[in-house]
């Protein structure tokens, strides 16, 4: 089984901004592909439904961001899951607005909330990147900027990469998280319409003219 964790805030207040960007592309596997209703358990909400043959479970942490390790560590403790078998959606600051990187194992970055699941279940599970850019090196800066919601302007590439994330996901199932992002990257940046191949020429057959210097009337 695949657990999909996207990392967040509970909370009306905190729904549109920019740290609950995990939140937002869970939601979007949840709705894409059918799951059942969200429920309270492990701390957290969790939805069951499937991407393609596999069952997944999707799963976002009530706890806010700083404890999120204790939502997902019961999870994976229970369903006795190894690393590999989780994949974690969250902010990264140290990336443009709508691209998207994986990457498995590595540091924390400065992230409450994956310092949180490094302390519970180690770094070597599964990340998804979804960029938010940096508003500037000053940490009061940093905190109000994730914190605050997302512009109106930034729906032009937020949707966008939610939809084609949720699309994709059923290539996590199977752990081609390269595979995975280049699907992304294609539907959101795809390869220019090759130029439509010459029609046919013409029908040659003359036509029956009169020719000049004939007999005329």
């Amino acid at each position: 089984m695949l657990l999909l964790a996207g990392l967040g805030n509970p909370g009306a207040e905190y729904a549109a901004t920019r740290h609950n960007i995990g939140f937002m592309a869970v939601d979007a596997i949840v709705r894409r592909h059918g799951f059942g209703p969200w429920r309270s358990r492990f701390q957290g909400q969790i939805a069951e439904g499937r991407l393609g043959e596999d069952k997944v479970l999707a799963l976002k942490p009530m706890t806010f961001m700083n404890l999120s390790g204790d939502a997902v560590g019961d999870a994976m403790r229970f369903f006795r899951l190894e690393p590999a078998d989780l994949v974690v959606f969250h902010d990264d600051l140290d990336l443009a607005p709508g691209k998207l990187r994986m990457k498995q194992g590595g540091g924390h970055a400065g992230h409450n909330g994956l310092r949180s699941l490094d302390a519970h279940i180690g770094a070597d599970y599964r990340r998804c990147r979804l960029g938010i850019g940096r508003p500037g090196e000053r940490g009061d800066r940093v905190i109000d900027y994730v914190l605050h919601p997302f512009a109106k302007a930034d729906g032009a590439w937020l949707n966008p990469l939610l939809d084609a994330l949720a699309e994709a996901a059923p290539l996590l199932t199977a752990g081609k998280d390269a595979a995975f992002a280049s699907k992304i990257a294609l539907i959101l940046h795809p390869p220019p319409a090759k130029p439509a191949a010459p029609g046919a020429r013409p029908d040659k057959a003359a036509k029956s003219t009169p020719k000049e210097g004939g007999n005329g009337v």
